[in-house]
């Protein structure tokens, strides 16, 4: 890694600066999509295959 301090801030590259991991809003996002797409899909095949 070529984090350095100058004058008391830490400067980092692009790269470095942009690596991080999902935190939880990325996995409610997620999980609230993937949600929505079952439910969405569950309504269109009941009205539109339900026998």
């Amino acid at each position: 890694m070529a984090t350095t301090r100058e004058d008391h801030q830490i400067v980092e590259t692009a790269t470095e600066a942009r690596q991080a991991e999902p935190g939880p809003s990325v996995a409610a996002l997620l999980a609230i999509s993937t949600g929505l797409a079952i439910l969405i899909l569950a309504v269109i095949w009941f009205v539109f295959f339900r026998t």
